[in-house]
Parts: C-alpha cells; structure tokens; sequence
C-alpha cells in the first residue's frame, strides 16, 4: 500500500477535481488560486508547454514565467509522494490553506481513446481519460479557453468548462454603458431637489432612492428634452449631480474638432477633465474613439501642457508578436501597428493648406512615441498622456500590466471595440476590456462611454449593421 501512495494520486474526496491547460494559465498566471477547495491538477505536457514559451521579452512569455514561479512557490520543498498527493495551496499571508495543487506526471498507459497522443492536447485528453479510468468514483473536469479542446474532450467523455473567474458579466450587454438614457423628461422621477451654484457649475442634490438604476461617480444622465448632468459625488442617502448645457457641450472644439453627437460629447468631456486619470471609451468601428482620444490628447500637451509627452501603443496580433530584429527604432516598427494613429492626424488637419506639412509640424512639435506593448512590462512613465488602443485584444492579467505603469501625474485613454476580438481565446465577456470596465466603474478618478453611431461614414454605418 505504501508504494501505491508513491506512484498513484490521492484524489481528494470532498471536493472537485480540475485540470488547468496552458492557455488558462498564460490567460491568468494566479488561475491556480481560484478554485477554492477543489484539486488543481497540471499535466506535465502544459508545464512543457510552458517551458518551450517562457524565454523572450514578448508578454505571453512573462505570463508563463510568472506561472511557473507560482507552481514552484506553491510546491515549495514539497517531496515527489507529496506532490502527487497534493500540496495545499496557500492564498495570501495567512496561513488558512484551501484546496491542494497536484502534478499530473503519468501519460495513459495505452491508446485509451481515438485521438493520437502526437498532438499535446490530445496528450491531455488521454491523460485525463486514464485518471477517469482509473478512479472512476472521482469527478474531473478539464478547464480550457480552446473551444475545440473543449469539443474533442466532450467527444472522449471528458467534463469541461471555460476559465470563468474574471468573467464579471454574464451577457455583454449588461456592461455599464457610461451614462444613464431616460426616454421621458428626467425630473418626473424627482420628487425633491436642491440646487447650489459652486465655481461656477450647478449642482443639484437628490435623494438616492430616487434611482433604481447603479450609480457610480462620473457617470452621465440624459434625457430626450435636452437634460445632461454628471455624478460628481454620492452619499448614503443623497447623489449629486453637477448640470451641463448640452449646447455648450455639442459645441466645445478640440484641436479644431468637434462632436458630432452626444456621446462624444460625453466622451470628450471625459477627457478634458483634469480629475479623471482613466477613460474608457468603447463602440463600433468608425464611432470617433480614436480621433476624439488624439485630438484631446494633442490639446493637453501642446495648448494647455498638462501633459508632457503622448504614449500611444496598441496591441498586436495575441500580444505575442515580437517587432523584430531588422534596423529601424522602435517607433519606426510599431508604425504599421499604428496607422490609425497616423490616420487621424490627417483627418484632424484635412483642411489645412497642406496637411502633410501640418502633420509633419504636429510630430515635430507634440512629444508623440510609439510603444510596442511587449517592451512597456516594467516601465514607469510620469506626466505622460497614454493611449491604448484595440484594448479589446487584451487579457485582463495583461491590462492590468499595463495600466499599473501609469505614474504620477500621468492619464490613461482605452479604446476598444468588443466585436472585433482578434486574439484566440478570448470572447467578448472575458476581454480585459470589459474586465476594465467592470472592475474600475467606482474608481473616483475614472470613466467610461460606450459610443454610439457610426459617424465615420453612410458606408461605415451600413457595413456596420448589415455585414
């Protein structure tokens, strides 16, 4: 019996037990410590799989580092039975354990199923397949973010689940838009208020129970008779809303641009404020994210120099994809990446006499550099204005990288489109957009609008709809 307890795992018997695959752990390298109470089990063929991506400076390297370094923190000097019996996993500085870390060291003894152990999933398959065999009593569950893993495991008996832990909403359209649309007049809801005048801006108080709708600073409300108002603090019992003209907002002018609808309006607002260090702003193709992040990030360091410098990076493909090794700088590589940078420098000055010279003036005179997010791990960048684009490509693990390496004085503007997620693995609700989005929603010093319309073009607008 002794010898059984060296070369069999002891699969616990109170709880679930679920094997992680490579991709959930390079999605979020903590994953491990989510299961609560349950057996986390990690086949050899992922730790290899780890192994062959853990060298270079790109992100998807770091975040296998990182997941080896928790495995290995968590194994600590643990012996070969205790690792196969499963080594308790401690969470923070306490020293309260809950569930137990296990390495799936064995492959299936014979050709259990179909699938030909040439391919490292179906390695895992068969590996899961064999436990399933072999402790029959036990229930496993394969934890997976490739669908077509998912699939194949169905096919062979196996049980499967999506990495769900930083997944914050069920259905993308319950994602906070940003602002609050009320069909009727706004004040019919209001049976009391109070009006004050401070520096100049109108504030009203309302009592809280007025709203059934989530409220969060800096969150917009507006009406069909012309009613715009902004969350600027809230109470226990009261919220105060600080009024805006929506002319004076249709009619303010960045850079020579102006909105051309209410939610750039509301955007635009958004990051001229001095007071709010994130922006968020998320929509359809061609909805002005861009070009209203450009403008006002050119206004802000060139006229009023709040700022000295403008970061704009992007990601790319995965996030995975190295700049490469031939002559050029750093800028001169993420060009391509950035053409929509580029883009909107020209659309900004289209009616300048010559807008190759204005651009050219613009790049000389703003600070504008061009990031590769695979080299941004690490750095600290003060007073600096950053723009991130095509956030909707990144993990949540990943925009948190990234976001962290803001510092003082510094402001933050994502943008992104939720229905053009081009990395593999991720869907719309496990986008570290709307991860973003959700889990920053209360931060004082930030906000959020979802964009409506496509005002790029007629064309735009119908491809947008229809195709």
């Amino acid at each position: 019996m002794g010898h059984a307890l060296e070369t069999r795992p002891i699969i616990s018997s109170i709880s679930t037990t679920y094997i992680l695959d490579s991709n959930v752990l390079i999605h979020d390298p903590n994953s491990i410590l989510n299961f609560e109470e349950h057996q986390v089990l990690i086949p050899i063929t992922v730790l290899e799989e780890l192994d062959k991506l853990k060298n270079g400076k790109q992100t998807i390297a770091a975040d296998c580092r990182q997941a080896i370094r928790l495995i290995d923190n968590i194994l600590g000097t643990a012996t070969p039975p205790e690792i196969t019996q499963g080594v308790p996993i401690e969470r923070g500085n306490t020293t309260e354990t809950s569930g137990t870390l296990s390495i799936m060291m064995s492959h299936a003894d014979d050709k259990i199923t179909t699938l030909p152990s040439s391919n490292n999933d179906n390695q895992i398959i068969n590996d899961i397949c064999q436990y399933q065999k072999t402790y029959p009593d036990r229930q496993f569950i394969l934890v997976t973010k490739d669908i077509n893993m998912r699939l194949k495991a169905r096919g062979c008996g196996v049980l499967t689940e999506d990495y769900h832990s930083d997944q914050l909403v069920s259905d993308i359209g319950l994602l906070t838009k940003g602002y609050l649309h009320y069909e009727d007049n706004f004040w019919d809801r209001v049976d009391e208020v109070k009006t004050a005048q401070h520096d100049g801006k109108t504030i009203y108080t309302i009592a809280k129970s007025a709203f059934s709708e989530e409220l969060y600073l800096n969150k917009f409300l507006l009406d069909d008779q012309g009613f715009v108002a902004k969350v600027v603090d809230i109470a226990d019992d009261h919220v105060s809303l600080q009024h805006y003209s929506r002319e004076s907002l249709m009619n303010q002018e960045v850079w020579g641009l102006k909105p051309l609808n209410i939610h750039q309006a509301m955007a635009l607002n958004l990051l001229l404020d001095p007071d709010v260090h994130l922006v968020n702003l998320n929509g359809a193709a061609g909805s002005g994210k861009t070009i209203l992040a450009l403008a006002a990030a050119i206004e802000m360091t060139v006229a009023s120099k709040q700022y000295r410098r403008i970061i704009a990076t992007r990601s790319t493909q995965g996030l995975d994809e190295d700049i490469g090794f031939l002559p050029g700088t750093e800028a001169e590589k993420m060009e391509p990446w950035l053409g929509a940078i580029t883009d909107n420098l020209e659309a900004l000055h289209n009616d300048d006499e010559s807008t190759n010279s204005s651009v050219e003036y613009i790049l000389d005179r703003v600070p504008l550099h061009f990031k590769s997010l695979n080299y941004i791990r690490g750095r600290s960048f003060q007073q600096s204005l950053i723009i991130i684009d095509e956030c909707q490509n990144l993990t949540p693990h990943q925009i948190k990288t990234i976001i962290t390496r803001a510092g003082v004085g510094s402001k933050v503007i994502c943008l992104g489109n939720l229905a053009q997620i081009d990395t593999p693995y991720l869907a719309a609700t496990s986008s570290g957009l709307t991860y973003m989005t959700e889990r920053l929603k209360h931060f004082p010093h930030g906000g959020s609008i979802q964009l409506q319309g496509v005002p790029r073009s007629p064309l735009a607008a119908y491809a947008e709809a229809h195709l």
